[in-house]
């Protein structure tokens, strides 16, 4: 699968994850451990090592070579890692669906990051990946990415009552899709 850098905010490139960003990317999650707390599930302590996340990536790039998943990490130009956005579970056939998951780090909030990265996701999954609609969960608090969300044309489709596991316990979760296009799935 094909898929360029781009810079998506001044001086913070979006580019698909790679080994070599355990380290980072195990910084970023250290230092926002606080920060995602409220939004993600609870993780085990092995998941804020360096060794740790090069596992995960060694997974999240053994389901990417076999179209099941698409992970991208959002780079400042001194090369910290400041987030993340992943199509994951990615479903052919006639659903051709996948759920879209991101995060941005505290200090790099409310300068467009998330807005402009759904919007090249959106592009991907329908031009590269070939997908027909990409869905959303939030918790029902996080105004913030439902806000993103609507900017980026989804729209809410329900509320599914303890839906995830996060910081926890069962949260309620909005429910958002967006239909990228109408054509036939491949076959």
């Amino acid at each position: 699968m094909e898929i360029e850098s781009a810079d998506i905010a001044s001086g913070v490139t979006m580019r698909l994850l790679a080994r070599a960003d355990a380290g980072a990317l195990c910084a970023a999650y250290v230092d926002n451990r606080d920060h995602l707390r409220p939004w993600e599930p609870r993780r085990p302590e092995s998941f804020f090592t360096e060794a740790g996340q090069r596992e995960r990536i060694d997974g999240q790039l053994r389901l990417f070579s076999e179209g099941g998943l698409v992970p991208f990490v959002f780079q400042a130009a001194d090369g910290r890692i400041v987030g993340t956005i992943t199509l994951n579970g990615i479903i052919r056939g006639a659903l051709s669906s996948s759920p879209v998951g991101y995060w941005v780090a505290a200090g790099q909030q409310s300068r467009g990051l998330a807005t402009a990265a759904v919007r090249r996701v959106c592009r991907i999954a329908r031009e590269v990946v070939g997908l027909h609609r990409i869905e959303a969960s939030t918790l029902l608090g996080n105004t913030g990415s439902q806000r993103v969300l609507a900017k980026c044309g989804f729209e809410p489709i329900g509320l599914a009552p303890k839906y995830l596991h996060i910081d926890g316990a069962w949260r309620d979760c909005r429910l958002f899709q967006r239909i990228l296009h109408d054509d036939d799935p491949a076959l």
